[in-house]
């Protein structure tokens, strides 16, 4: 008589059971140093913003104001020669990973000083120097790019991460789900970075999305997750720290839901009428990045109301002469056209 086959147990998930680091206790110096980081995004973005309307940005712009916590925390927690690739909301990458503001600004008005000699735009910038990998205006297609960039550590054995970012609308595209298969394979030390910034281009999260927390999307691939409070930067760089011991230790991936969002439109030319402007305000009143950082440096005497000033008079003077610079700039010669093509 043929016995019955026992049941075997359900396989546990290692993911969404991982539960969030506490936020790092900061110390004087490091909230300024994110506040000054923080700050410099904001302020850069705005002054974007300005010369887009102007007419001296062209085509796409995606700004990143209300997000900068999640790349200055981000930053924090990587060592020298870990690598960073985005989408096309990118300027606040490229500022965190220490490109200068004038090679940023003038890259968004087509200048020969631009990081990519004004052929690459607001969604197309890189340094190698830097280890920025590039914003990427195909939807995605950093994620791929970033498991790469993973899979090259691995082979090198050089003890280096990379960190994909992607946002909430990105992360139903295929190629995600082919990236976590092969990084959870080959346990390549990369880190997935997903900015739920609740709206993708334009659609509510819990209209487009099935499974709204972003932190379970590797079960199947026995990728762990964390959803982070991307609005706290002492909670990114606790997780991002937790993150990249984990793939430096040759585990493997891991997934990072930053719950942040985006102040303005999904680019220049997006009203947000999705969304009520009591939202937003509430939001830029009780959960603002900058903000929060500001009052913890009052409260506990660190720094005084003029001190900060001081420090955002600063950062205003480099976002202004780098608006001087990407005006001014000659714009690429005719010659360029043919430069920096794979044949």
């Amino acid at each position: 008589m043929a016995t019955r086959a026992k049941k075997s147990p359900a396989r546990s998930a290692q993911t969404s059971a991982v539960k969030a680091p506490k936020p790092i206790e900061y110390t004087k110096e490091q909230e300024l140093h994110a506040y000054r980081e923080m700050l410099l995004i904001r302020r850069f973005e705005e002054k974007a913003g300005q010369l887009y309307g102007m007419g001296f940005i062209g085509g796409f712009c995606h700004l990143y104001i209300g997000q900068e916590a999640v790349v200055t925390g981000m930053q924090a927690a990587l060592v020298e020669g870990d690598q960073v690739i985005t989408g096309y909301r990118d300027h606040g990458h490229m500022l965190a990973c220490g490109m200068s503001a004038r090679g940023v600004m003038a890259e968004l008005t087509g200048r020969r000083g631009g990081l990519s000699k004004g052929k690459g735009g607001s969604m197309h910038m890189f340094s190698k120097e830097k280890n920025f990998y590039g914003g990427h205006g195909i939807v995605g297609a950093q994620v791929s790019l970033g498991t790469g960039l993973a899979f090259a550590n691995r082979y090198r054995d050089n003890g280096n991460v990379s960190l994909a970012y992607f946002g909430d609308g990105a992360a139903n595209q295929g190629q995600v789900y082919e990236s976590f298969n092969m990084a959870a394979l080959w346990k390549l030390p990369v880190i997935y970075i997903i900015e739920n910034n609740r709206y993708a281009m334009g659609t509510a999260v819990s209209r487009a999305s099935a499974e709204t927390d972003f932190s379970r999307r590797g079960i199947s691939f026995n990728i762990p997750g964390i959803q982070v409070d991307g609005m706290d930067v002492r909670a990114v760089q606790a997780a991002g720290e937790e993150a990249t011991a984990w793939a430096r230790s040759g585990k493997g991936p891991m997934i990072l839901e930053m719950q942040t969002y985006r102040y303005r439109g999904h680019s220049m030319s997006d009203p947000a009428k999705y969304r009520s402007k009591d939202e937003v305000q509430k939001m830029r009143s009780e959960h603002d990045p900058i903000e929060q950082v500001k009052s913890r440096l009052i409260d506990k005497g660190w720094s005084s109301e003029d001190d900060l000033k001081k420090i955002d008079k600063d950062v205003r003077d480099i976002v202004a002469d780098a608006a001087d610079f990407a005006q001014s700039d000659p714009e690429p010669d005719a010659s360029e056209l043919y430069t920096d093509i794979l044949l």
